[in-house]
């Protein structure tokens, strides 16, 4: 329980990063379709549209890594006090929210870009603490 208290902060990111990616990934993989009209439909008048199937299964791929690394050092700060699959996680979950931020800004969309920032201003505080 000290452990946990002590890190408490680490902990609760590595939360908030599970969650945010998890659901994506689980969204993705239970509305395939939806999101690939849902994408093609925001990116209409860009060159976007025929990079989209492979460009969302590569984000799904990195958002997967993300939860499993994130979920992986929960387990490896509470276990053996150490941050180094934490900090694999939170570099990759930066990593999806500037591939994002790029998406947004291409479809120029400058609202949802803002909202990606806020994410990523969690992102990389994570990378921070994670850093030994």
């Amino acid at each position: 329980m000290k452990i946990i208290l002590k890190h408490s902060a680490e902990l609760l990111i590595l939360i908030f990063l599970i969650i945010t990616f998890l659901m994506s990934v689980i969204d993705k993989l239970t509305d395939w379709k939806g999101n690939v009209a849902f994408l093609k439909s925001h990116f209409a008048n860009t060159f976007v549209p025929p990079l989209i199937p492979v460009t969302l299964l590569i984000i799904l791929v990195l958002e997967a890594l993300t939860t499993v690394y994130c979920s992986l050092g929960i387990f490896e700060i509470i276990t053996e006090k150490n941050t180094h699959f934490a900090l694999i996680g939170s570099i990759i979950s930066c990593v999806i929210l500037l591939l994002f931020l790029l998406g947004q800004r291409i479809a120029k969309d400058y609202d949802g870009a803002r909202n990606i920032t806020i994410y990523f201003i969690v992102s990389v505080f994570a990378v921070f603490l994670f850093q030994n």
